[in-house]
């Protein structure tokens, strides 16, 4: 896979170029999500808007954007309104992750919870997504509520199963790949999707344009799992090991629980299976995933989930909006940030 440094020199202009390609609309999207957050209650005011100010790559919203434009819709603003609900799914979702996760950073700042506590916590995710609702709503899209409301039944189910697997080091790859199926590529796939349901699209473009977000998502999380693991990131002082703390179980750790020997499974188990783990439990599975290079054999697997997403694209019209969704593929398995 090369250097992480060759990969940030190569990666990056793909998710620049869909950010550029919508850029106005987006402006659009920040200030839809802004007014949607409004409150007369002063906590919920105070915890959307410290949410809002720790930003994020706004991905989905940029799938929503640039799908649509490349569907060719134009008129109207309900990209704009579709984006902005799928941006507050996730960010409910994080909300209610970091509650559950006891994490205390996210973005390099405090949680949420962290500040004003897991109660408060859960109840300003629970607002967001009444919001969503609100949203689906107002665009009166009855195939769009149906697909944005069964996509957050598949994520809270997805964040049930990796919840009921924590700390379960046998786990099978078949179930991983379920798991994050649904916690990630689910929106991926929605936000990709809807763009075609807006251009009025027939039914093998949605479907094209679905399975590119469900690969993409699957790829995009398969790197941000490798990501906690990737010690060259130190170079550029990204923290790792948050999962490997948070004792969840993903792709590098499946992998390698295949390779190790028997006293090396042992060791691994009994890391595992503590509570609190330390700098040198990290250590020694960092170590090991070196040993057996299984950050290059996750990048592997994630190649296969890279060709399907861009072959999807194949019946869609040569475009510029195309080429950059077909190059977001490799931002989103080679990206450092």
């Amino acid at each position: 896979m090369g250097t992480v440094i060759q990969l940030r020199k190569q990666i990056n202009n793909s998710y620049f170029d869909l950010k550029n390609s919508v850029e106005e609309k987006l402006v659009l999207v920040e200030e839809k999500i802004k007014t949607k957050l409004n409150s007369n209650v002063e906590l919920v005011q105070k915890m959307t808007n410290y949410h809002i100010k720790t930003g994020g790559k706004r991905l989905r919203a940029l799938l929503t954007l640039g799908s649509a434009k490349l569907c060719g819709y134009s008129k109207g603003g309900r990209d704009i309104n579709l984006a902005a609900c799928i941006e507050l799914i996730h960010s409910a979702t994080l909300m209610h992750d970091d509650v559950i996760d006891l994490s205390e950073i996210r973005r390099g700042k405090k949680t949420t919870n962290s500040i004003w506590g897991n109660q408060s916590s859960i109840l300003v995710g629970d607002y967001l997504l009444s919001r969503c609702f609100e949203m689906m709503v107002e665009d009166g899209n009855l195939e769009i509520l149906k697909l944005l409301s069964s996509t957050s039944s598949k994520i809270a189910q997805g964040e049930i199963l990796q919840l009921q697997h924590k700390g379960g080091i046998d786990m099978l790859e078949e179930t991983y790949l379920q798991i994050i199926n649904a916690k990630t590529a689910a929106l991926f796939s929605a936000a990709t999707k809807v763009g075609a349901i807006l251009a009025k699209k027939k039914s093998k473009e949605k479907e094209a344009l679905e399975f590119y977000g469900k690969n993409l998502g699957i790829t995009f999380q398969i790197a941000d799992d490798t990501l906690d693991y990737n010690s060259e990131l130190k170079i550029f002082g990204k923290k790792i090991g948050n999962d490997f703390y948070e004792g969840k179980i993903t792709l590098p750790v499946i992998l390698l629980f295949q390779e190790v020997n028997k006293i090396e499974k042992k060791n691994l188990t009994d890391i595992f299976n503590k509570n609190i783990k330390s700098k040198n439990n990290l250590k020694f599975t960092l170590e090991l995933i070196s040993k057996y290079k299984i950050i290059d054999r996750c990048y592997k697997k994630a190649e296969h989930f890279i060709n399907l997403a861009s072959n999807s694209l194949s019946l869609l019209e040569d475009t510029k909006e195309k080429k950059i969704l077909e190059n977001l593929t490799s931002f989103s398995l080679e990206r450092n940030f």
